[in-house]
């Protein structure tokens, strides 16, 4: 199979990369199921890389209904070491406004039901989850925005983002508890995401893309559908051109990160004491250990 070292996870208006040459559409069994879509593997300026749309390319998947494991595992298994996820966010403070972009280092957990470990089933493993973002790779994608001087594109590196369960958005008393928390945005994807890519050594980072302000703010009820659809439109256009650079920096001098070697103390039950079913479905997260 095809490997790529860099993926790339579009979300909500991003369901394609224009930019990809030589494409080749992947259709990748896990054995946590099939992913969103298809994977599309091609080169972006030359470099390869895998893509995904994270809620299918027709939009189908809500976020309550995203085969978060497959997808993070489809990764791995086409030997991605770092992961770009492209987030569409609603706004908790002024100063980050529609089209702005936001580079998190944090995650406050508001989902309900979602199963967000590949760990389980007669194993058990803690990653270290106080830093949930790579710093480095995160890094690389905040300079890679801030070099290209998007027109009214303003760069936010770090802030809290909230993962909330969905799909309807958040009350305005919500809205508000996450303002007294501090939280800079809130979305409904990554945390999972996050977790996941942690526990399977890729180094993950999100650009999260502002199309709207959250119902908090007292010009929200001028918000249309229109504006935000055509935010969207903006935003992925912008998205597209800040993974390609990033891309190319990555290929040129691709960063050390803890993620890739999260597991190393992680796993806490003796591995001779694990099933055999269980080390043959977590196979290619264990190898390197057994």
């Amino acid at each position: 199979m095809t490997e790529a070292q860099i993926g790339i996870i579009g979300g909500s208006g991003l369901y394609k990369m224009d930019a990809l040459k030589d494409v080749e559409e992947v259709k990748v069994d896990t054995p946590f199921g099939s992913p969103s879509d298809a994977i599309i593997l091609g080169t972006l300026d030359g470099i390869r890389v895998a893509f995904l749309a994270r809620h299918g390319r027709n939009h189908t998947l809500l976020p309550s209904e995203l085969p978060f494991r497959a997808n993070i595992y489809a990764m791995k298994q086409l030997g991605v070491e770092y992961l770009i996820s492209a987030s569409a966010v609603g706004s908790l403070k002024e100063e980050a406004k529609p089209l702005d972009m936001v580079v998190p280092d944090q995650f406050i957990d508001r989902t309900k039901n979602r199963v967000s470990t590949f760990f389980g089933e007669g194993i058990v493993a803690h990653i270290a989850f106080g830093d949930p973002v790579c710093h480095n790779l995160a890094g690389v994608l905040a300079d890679a925005i801030a070099c290209l001087n998007l027109p009214d594109v303003t760069l936010h590196r770090g802030g809290t983002y909230v993962c909330m369960e969905g799909p309807a958005f958040s009350t305005k008393a919500e809205s508000n508890l996450y303002r007294s928390w501090g939280a800079t945005v809130i979305g409904m994807t990554n945390l999972p995401e996050a977790k996941l890519a942690r526990e399977a050594e890729i180094a993950y980072a999100t650009l999260a893309l502002v199309t709207d302000y959250d119902c908090w703010h007292p010009d929200h009820d001028s918000v249309t559908v229109e504006m935000v659809v055509n935010n969207l439109q903006r935003n992925a256009v912008n998205a597209q051109k800040v993974i390609q650079e990033t891309v190319r920096r990555l290929s040129d001098n691709p960063p050390p990160s803890v993620a890739h070697s999260a597991l190393k103390y992680a796993i806490l039950t003796p591995l001779d004491k694990v099933s055999t079913a269980t080390k043959e479905k977590l196979g290619l997260l264990l190898k390197k250990y057994i």
